[in-house]
């Protein structure tokens, strides 16, 4: 049985965004915003929930190296270099590209800070950077490391734990909650959303990370429930976006300014989570998505 370690500081802040809420049609105490951004290690994001228990998961098994992938501004890669360097781990980044650019900025720099090893896999999809990944596993055997290969966006059932727990912390927070609005990457968020809140109150907005992540969120949150889940149950709404880490060429229709967002910051890709506490999310003409900066 696996115990998570403890990287964040618990349980994170729920907010009321009025202005923002005006500005998409909602009243003002409709709108709530989950601050998974101030989790604290390597600059915050939602993804120390799931690292928490891969971290465990690693030092479990005697690993000395943790290994992930993700694209070249990863806040993934980033916090999984954060998490390394707290547990005493190596780090090894497998991200597309042909190599460091003269002028490296954004997670690029914070990895270099946080001592990790890039490799770099040249033009890959995502499925090639998965081969590439357990490629340098086996590199990393032969030297005689023993690497723990991160998933990618820490997804599978046991990261997908860290945001059944976010789950239950909404619920302990806003028990009054209807909807819960979350981006739809590689699917370990939003199953375990659906494992504490079911089904019908977690709605995923799709941003082009996995060609079917529906169906994966589904795979998680069956293994957490131990019920089956299909994608069929699950309400996912897609938007043509950049795509994860900055992947893709299109861009979303909408920003909302700091003042909008109360001073959190939001935009139609780059965030994460918010939620709504009365109806109107499947009104026709319906909503501009928007969710908070934290990834």
């Amino acid at each position: 049985m696996v115990e998570k370690v403890t990287l964040a500081a618990w349980p994170t802040p729920m907010e009321a965004a009025p202005r923002l809420a005006a500005e998409i049609g909602l009243a003002a105490g409709d709108l709530w915003i989950k601050r998974d951004d101030l989790t604290g290690l390597g600059g915050g994001g939602n993804k120390v929930r799931k690292l928490e228990w891969l971290i465990a998961d690693a030092l479990r098994c005697g690993a000395d190296t943790l290994v992930t992938t993700g694209g070249p501004q990863s806040n993934h890669a980033r916090l999984t270099a954060a998490a390394g360097a707290r547990a005493g781990l190596n780090v090894v980044l497998v991200l597309p590209g042909s190599g460091r650019p003269d002028r490296p900025a954004g997670n690029l720099l914070l990895d270099a800070a946080l001592a990790a090893r890039v490799v770099w896999a040249g033009d890959a999809a995502p499925a090639e950077l998965a081969g590439q990944a357990e490629k340098t596993c086996a590199e990393l055997r032969h030297e005689g490391a023993v690497p723990y290969l991160v998933p990618f966006g820490g997804s599978g059932p046991l990261g997908a734990r860290g945001y059944r727990e976010a789950g239950e912390e909404i619920l302990a927070q806003r028990p009054d909650v209807r909807h819960v609005v979350t981006a739809l990457g590689s699917g370990g968020t939003m199953a375990g959303l659906v494992a504490a809140l079911g089904a019908d109150r977690v709605l995923g907005v799709d941003v082009g990370a996995l060609p079917d992540p529906a169906a994966v969120a589904a795979a998680f949150a069956s293994d957490l429930t131990g019920s089956e889940v299909t994608a069929v149950h699950l309400r996912v709404r897609r938007v043509r976006t950049r795509g994860a880490a900055g992947a893709g060429t299109s861009s979303g229709p909408w920003l909302a300014s700091p003042r909008e967002s109360g001073g959190a910051g939001c935009d139609h890709l780059r965030g994460h989570l918010w939620v709504h506490l009365d109806g109107g999310l499947d009104a026709p003409g319906g909503f501009r998505y928007l969710r908070l900066r934290v990834w």
